[in-house]
């Protein structure tokens, strides 16, 4: 089971680039290359799928059990000839500064990967040197189990000469350089406000990458890569099929964790896709409707002029069957959406709720309490989960789904649940635990009554 993780020393550094490269790379050679990211990230799996041409799937040892984490990956990578694992922020950076806890380092000595640095060099040749071994020397410290970096990607070269020199920095230090990736607009990955474009909206050609990647030592890599074997668990047994379970997927609604679906499938689910900016209604005969996270204010006028959309799904909330709408879903459930022009857009009018779009962003990771029985979970339970987004809502929730206390201590109320509704901005890891995609599709299979 081959694997390599790939840190950098800060976010920005091109780790989503170089791990497509890779993913392109060796795709190319003719092997199967499954690609992973660590945390809650939705738009940089999308890129490493497109290069692989192999559904990325998010590694988060937050959101998920440990145990469940090399459960996951294990049972992803065990018929590949690699798994290349894109970290995030820098290497060591988690959930505190004093602590390795959640970081890239911690996923990789939970998977017994080894680390490959991708540092931009632009503007640095000896001092490539010392932020890599004073990278590998902190994972080294007192008490702590130590982190395996194999090497280093040289990212944002000036020339061939350019890497020589950071190269042989690095060498001097006993550290391996993988080849190098020169500076080039055309592997540009543009942003927007919630990180990256995802690759449907944003990507380099694969012309340009085939060359950027032709300075990658792939033999080496793939060298490096070997690592002990990990227990593959027992394929799960799937329950059959109980109930179809709609899900928003396009380009306003498309932020799903894969092993969340799965989940969901192997519970009994056959979830149908349909898109509320162009379809006139929902697939007939669902028993439950999802609306995940995504861009619903870059959409908002498409969504709003979507009349009969709105108006079937406010016909299935009023029916009693199971709707669940995270973020995005939130915003597109509410009474109306306030774009960042000012303009207010009509959105469903399920939820009492009204957003409004600002240019601060609220995001972290979230313990969380369940104040009311929802499809999901009953009242009571205690759940893990992330927010990531730059709407707001009005005024004070009036029915909150979840409570939370932020790491200031100011005690937090978020959310909708009614019945059979459930909308939040707290996004959920379905494959966290089982029960949840279990009590969701038991809830959308069981016979609907009128709210």
């Amino acid at each position: 089971m081959p694997r390599l993780v790939i840190a950098a020393p800060h976010s920005g550094s091109g780790k989503t680039t170089v791990a497509s490269l890779l993913c392109l790379a060796f795709r190319e050679r003719g092997l199967a290359v499954q690609p992973f990211k660590l945390g809650p990230d939705y738009l940089d799996p999308t890129h490493l799928t497109r290069a692989a041409r192999r559904q990325a799937r998010n590694l988060d040892t937050f959101l998920l059990p440990r145990a469940r984490v090399p459960e996951l990956f294990a049972r992803a990578a065990q018929d590949v000839a690699l798994s290349i694992v894109e970290g995030v922020m820098g290497l060591y950076d988690g959930r505190d500064p004093l602590s390795d806890e959640h970081s890239t380092a911690d996923l990789a000595r939970l998977l017994g990967a080894r680390v490959v640095l991708v540092l931009d060099a632009h503007g640095m040749a000896r001092t490539a040197a010392a932020v890599a071994a004073g990278l590998r020397d902190f994972g080294r410290r007192e008490g702590e189990a130590g982190t395996d970096i194999a090497g280093v990607i040289l990212n944002r070269v000036g020339s061939p000469r350019h890497a020589e020199l950071c190269a042989a920095a690095l060498a001097q230090v006993g550290l391996s350089t993988f080849g190098y990736v020169l500076r080039d607009g055309a592997l540009h990955l543009p942003s927007r406000h919630l990180g990256l474009l995802s690759a449907e909206q944003a990507s380099w050609a694969e012309e340009d990458a085939r060359r950027a990647a032709g300075t990658l030592d792939l033999d080496a890599l793939l060298a490096a890569a070997h690592a002990p074997a990990l227990p593959v668990p027992p394929a799960p047994q799937a329950a059959p099929t109980r109930v179809r379970i709609a899900y928003a997927h396009d380009e306003a609604f498309h932020f799903y964790y894969p092993d969340a679906l799965d989940e969901l499938r192997l519970a009994g689910a056959d979830l149908v896709p349909f898109s509320p900016l162009r379809d006139a209604g929902l697939p007939r005969g669902v028993g439950g409707l999802l609306l995940g996270g995504g861009y619903p204010e870059a959409h908002a006028a498409e969504l709003s002029a979507n009349t009969s959309m709105r108006a079937a799904v406010r016909a299935f909330a009023a029916s009693g069957r199971p709707l669940v709408g995270e973020c995005g879903g939130l915003m597109y459930l509410s009474e109306t959406l306030e774009d960042v022009s000012g303009a207010v857009w009509e959105m469903c009018g399920v939820v009492p709720y009204r957003t409004r779009m600002l240019p601060k962003v609220t995001l972290g990771y979230r313990d969380a309490l369940t104040l009311h029985a929802s499809p999901l979970a009953p009242a009571g339970a205690a759940l893990r989960g992330h927010e990531f987004h730059h709407s707001v809502l009005t005024h004070a929730p009036t029915r909150p789904a979840y409570r939370w206390t932020a790491p200031d201590g100011q005690v937090l109320e978020e959310g909708y649940a009614r019945g059979n509704v459930l909308a939040s901005y707290l996004h959920l890891h379905l494959g966290a635990d089982p029960a949840l995609a279990r009590r969701l599709v038991a809830a959308c299979a069981a016979p609907s009554t009128s709210a």
